[in-house]
């Protein structure tokens, strides 16, 4: 069996679909929770989770935590954020395939989908979005990073397995709003802080490799274009050239407000932050540490 690990804050909204679809793989689940104020650790207890609490810093600190601190008696283990689930249409034998796998195998690609007010987004590079999401235990840990975290292996390979987890938060426009807005502040802190993603233990950037490895080497190039011209151009390829238009309303809202208005809002904080600080990096890092709330 599975040991699957779920990071929470406040999410009782969603926290059952998550727990219930991962039951039948999972015999061991646990919640490693923020301190929330509402249902969550009570809705969790009630189906079966094991509960841990823990200061919430940032996701990658906070699953590296999970991994040292939670009692995990399995070989694998399959991380998942709470307004996720695991939607397996191609009726895959998750259990059965990780029994069969050779012993140098030691982490598993599943597939994201991200769904947007109702709507599973099909095009415009969203799908599928492979990602490292289950792997054997003492074989793999988050890089620590503000933003776009991803598990890496210590050693060993990975496969893909035809499953998809749809990313499908319930919550309103307001609160999406307000997720990107924070979600900015994490982006402008990798922009200044220049975290070096060839150091080990971290995601390489490479055009031919994994889809984390493609995606780390195309915004180190993003990077390298103007600020506000960038989301311009970020909009235009993914809504256009890649398609997103063919997911309706939802698809032409999600490349408006993620694909441009959240990239525009990244950009507009790092022009705001080295015009104020006449690019003083040293000011900039004592800035950010001390009003945003990273």
């Amino acid at each position: 069996m599975i040991s699957a690990i779920i990071l929470t804050y406040n999410e009782a909204l969603h926290i059952e679909r998550c727990i219930q679809s991962l039951q039948p793989y999972a015999n061991e689940i646990f919640v490693v929770d923020s301190f929330s104020n509402d249902q969550t650790v009570h809705i969790a207890k009630e189906l079966g989770a094991k509960i841990y609490q823990n200061p919430f810093v940032n996701q990658a600190v906070q699953f590296n935590w999970a991994l040292e601190n939670c009692e995990i008696k399995n070989e694998w283990i399959l991380r998942m954020d709470a307004d996720e689930y695991i939607d397996n249409r191609h009726n895959i034998d998750l259990l059965k395939s990780l029994s069969e796998l050779p012993n140098d195998v030691n982490g598993i690609y599943i597939s994201r989908r991200i769904a947007f007010m109702g709507r599973p987004l099909n095009h415009g590079t969203w799908y599928p979005k492979w990602n490292l999401r289950i792997f054997r235990r003492g074989k793999g840990h988050s890089e620590v990073r503000w933003m776009d975290e991803h598990i890496v292996l210590t050693e060993g390979r990975s496969e893909k397995l035809q499953i998809d987890f749809l990313d499908d938060n319930l919550n309103n426009l307001t609160w999406w709003i307000n997720k990107h807005n924070n979600y900015s502040n994490r982006e402008v802190a990798d922009f200044f802080f220049k975290i070096d993603t060839e150091e080990s233990g971290s995601v390489k950037p490479k055009f031919f490799g994994s889809d984390a490895e493609r995606k780390r080497w195309l915004k180190k190039r993003y990077n390298k274009i103007p600020l506000f011209v960038r989301p311009f151009f970020n909009f235009f390829y993914r809504y256009i050239i890649r398609g997103g238009f063919r997911d309706g309303k939802q698809g032409f809202l999600w490349h408006i407000l993620q694909g441009f208005w959240y990239r525009m809002l990244v950009d507009a904080k790092v022009w705001e932050i080295k015009r104020r600080f006449n690019n003083d990096n040293k000011k900039i890092k004592q800035y950010l540490e001390n009003n945003f709330k990273l």
